[in-house]
């Protein structure tokens, strides 16, 4: 399992300073070698000025291609007020479209995913700005060394604000594929979903972006700017499963995996500090630099606050009141009376039903998967929750690390993975269909709803966290 959505967090610093050049291209990097190539436009039509953003990546995970293409299309008035906008994502064949129209202080949001669309009304967030907006306000505020301030960006894709703290720094030479200019330094930090995400640009006089930087899995992502032939030359293609993976000290036996585990976790960089949930099976105590993390496979009652509305409702990618989806659960579920039994049941079922095991699907919905019953775990991991959401039980799904004894040439390492968690006997229980199921090998990176713009806080430690100690769970668990 690897998220395209940490990648795309380039949106947001662009967002921040969209370019006014008519048309701009860019060079995609990542750990030096290119991925594909991001286009921005910005355009005055009757009176709206109109800023598209598209990004097109292609990378491989253990060997398998996998292409994504993401477009933003944001509408303002002259002065930076928002209009709409339209977020569109293709991953390995799925299709999202997001359509935002602003009115006030609310917004008529339709999506359409797998197939499925529902239209619904949220909030405008209060002080929120598209790609205009955040470009005035860029410009309002100068380039004089040492400038700070606040803005709030509104993300089309995840429909999210980021909050996003710039600093000023100085003028400096960068290198870039048409020369060196010397350009103004800016860093950003990025808080979206609870987990805070730095990057750096250079920008001209105008703040027209030549170059970002932003860490991603332990390694740096880079956009360059330069002629369109540059940014859509062929891409080197790079296999970043392998730097996605953990690698225990020792090998983990079945026994100490079915009765519990105790580990300790260290960043391996100098990045934030690694924050990790608490859930029923899974405490969480800092110690020092460090972490000390206890699983055990039975949960714990009363470790984590109740189910709330959100998690027994459908969203756009867990389609739990589609009819195919709902046929789906009424037929795995047969014969089981108890929400544990119905989630056992469907675990057992949904591991059966998607066939073709891949790493090449990217993320596909639910729907998509009833349809077309492949993918790797995190298809396994909507498609069960969404199961479960139908028949009344709330389900949420989990990002973390998992153990293997071996994967993709590697031995003993924890792979990412993603499963599902249960309300289930009054607490949250896990559900695994994509491995035989939940055990004390399972770390919990962050908790969320399905939609892959959630997991921020885990991608953010993926590449980037390192396993000091393996130990059984015994005596006292921690306090």
């Amino acid at each position: 399992m690897f998220r395209f959505t940490l990648i795309a967090l380039a949106f947001v610093s662009f967002a921040a300073y969209a370019a006014p050049p008519d048309d701009q291209w860019f060079t995609v990097l990542l750990d030096g070698r290119k991925i594909g190539s991001f286009e921005t436009t910005r355009e005055v039509r009757a009176g709206r000025v109109v800023t598209s953003q598209t990004l097109d990546l292609s990378i491989e995970r253990a060997g398998t291609a996998v292409g994504m293409t993401s477009k933003e299309t944001t509408e303002e008035t002259p002065d930076g007020k928002p209009i709409a906008f339209q977020a569109l994502s293709k991953l390995s064949g799925g299709e999202t479209v997001i359509d935002g129209k602003v009115h006030g202080d609310k917004v008529t949001v339709t999506s359409t995913t797998g197939g499925a669309t529902q239209t619904r009304v949220i909030p405008w967030p209060k002080g929120a700005m598209l790609a205009e907006g955040l470009r005035l306000a860029g410009l309002a505020k100068g380039l004089a060394p040492g400038t700070r301030y606040r803005t709030l960006a509104f993300q089309p894709s995840s429909l999210d604000v980021a909050d996003i703290e710039t600093h000023v720094g100085d003028k400096e030479p960068v290198d870039l594929p048409a020369g060196v200019r010397t350009l103004t330094a800016v860093e950003q930090t990025m808080l979206l979903g609870g987990a805070p995400v730095k990057s750096r640009l250079w920008v001209d006089a105008d703040e027209t972006v030549h170059k970002l930087t932003m860490p991603v899995i332990g390694v740096d992502l880079v956009l360059l700017a330069c002629d369109r032939a540059c940014a859509t030359a062929p891409n080197q293609g790079t296999d970043i499963f392998d730097r996605t993976m953990m690698v225990s000290p020792r090998a983990l036996t079945r026994a100490e995996l079915d009765h519990g585990m105790r580990y300790v976790l260290a960043a391996s960089d100098s990045g934030g500090p690694l924050k990790l949930p608490q859930t029923g099976e899974q405490r969480v105590v800092a110690q020092g630099d460090t972490l000390v993390v206890e699983i055990t496979p039975a949960p714990r009652a009363g470790e984590e606050k109740k189910p709330d509305e959100a998690d027994f409702a459908p969203n756009d990618w867990l389609q739990s009141k589609a009819p195919d989806v709902e046929s789906l659960a009424k037929k795995a579920a047969t014969g089981a009376h108890d929400p544990a039994a119905q989630m056992k049941q469907l675990e057992t079922f949904v591991r059966g039903y998607i066939s073709n095991k891949t790493l090449g699907v990217g993320y596909a919905s639910a729907l998509e998967v009833v349809h077309k019953p492949e993918g790797d775990c995190t298809e396994h991991a909507v498609l069960l929750a969404a199961l479960g959401r139908s028949l009344g039980i709330a389900t949420r799904v989990v990002d973390g690390l998992a153990y293997a004894p071996g994967f993709a040439g590697r031995q003993r390492v924890f792979v990412p993975h993603a499963w599902v968690q249960a309300w289930v006997n009054g607490r949250w229980q896990s559900f695994d269909a994509a491995l035989p199921g939940f055990d004390a090998g399972h770390i919990a990176l962050s908790v969320g709803d399905g939609d892959p713009w959630r997991f921020y806080a885990g991608l953010d430690m993926l590449g980037r966290v390192s396993l000091r100690e393996a130990a059984p769970l015994g005596g006292e668990l921690i306090r």
